[in-house]
């Protein structure tokens, strides 16, 4: 495993990242998570990524029982905040509310006393921005993340966040895109925003959900067991790239993939 710093700031994390967007909690049973998770240790993996909305706040919660008795200092964990985690009218979104009851909330069920990136799950138009880097920086002040990224945020708004976070002194250190082979659109202006901000890329998807390994081929049935054969949510997902269009294209790229 190698190892790289994130953007421009001092955290170190695994040049690979462990994710569990739509794997732990719904999908996979805990003891596969865990057995899955020792192997990530096991291959040098620290830098493991999560959300409080992933399987309704389960996926946390079995991420930090999958970890416990490893030593924190030697892991980087990732969480988010935005999307709702309860039938509540501010159970949702980057109001300061939320993002101090989110935060407390991932910190218990990741029990961990902080983490070690928090991240804004999507940029909130119905909350002023000025609000939420606030909100932010006590986080960071509290103790309870130290940096702070976005995911999904286009490049104007990036920006904008990227000088308040200056000006209240925290530091704004990633983006976190959908990015692969299939999906660009980041290059044209998120990826050289955020160079000349010094913001790194903690892309997700980066084999488009399993697609660009080219299991899937065109006009045959999926292997039984992949997710697009998932009946939880993972077929429903990987849908769009389930084209025969793009399952060609894919096959046209084994060569370079070699």
């Amino acid at each position: 495993m190698e190892y790289r710093h994130l953007g421009r700031s001092g955290l170190v994390i695994s040049e690979i990242a462990y994710g569990n967007w739509l794997t732990h909690g719904s999908q996979v049973e805990a003891d596969a998570a865990t057995a899955c998770v020792r192997a990530a240790l096991d291959a040098g993996i620290t830098t493991f990524d999560t959300a409080d909305v992933y399987a309704a706040t389960r996926a946390e919660t079995v991420l930090g029982a999958a970890l416990r008795g490893e030593r924190r200092e030697g892991l980087e964990i990732l969480t988010k905040v935005y999307w709702p985690t309860g039938p509540g009218r501010n159970d949702r979104g980057l109001s300061r509310k939320h993002i101090m009851e989110s935060i407390d909330g991932s910190l218990r069920r990741l029990q961990t006393d902080y983490v070690d990136l928090y991240q804004a799950h999507r940029y909130d138009v119905a909350t002023p921005l000025e609000e939420t880097m606030e909100a932010f920086a006590d986080v960071v002040r509290s103790g309870k993340a130290l940096y702070i990224g976005v995911s999904e945020w286009p490049a104007e708004q990036i920006r904008r966040a990227h000088a308040m976070a200056r000006d209240l002194h925290f530091p704004l250190v990633s983006n976190q895109p959908q990015y692969n082979a299939l999906w660009r659109v980041i290059e044209g202006e998120v990826v050289p925003t955020c160079e000349e901000l010094g913001l790194g890329q903690v892309v997700f998807s980066p084999l488009a959900q399993g697609v660009l390994t080219g299991k899937y081929e065109p006009g045959r049935q999926p292997p039984q067991g992949s997710r697009a054969t998932d009946d939880k949510g993972g077929a429903g997902m990987i849908a769009r790239w389930m084209r025969d269009e793009v399952l060609e294209a894919v096959q046209h790229l084994e060569p370079l993939a070699a």
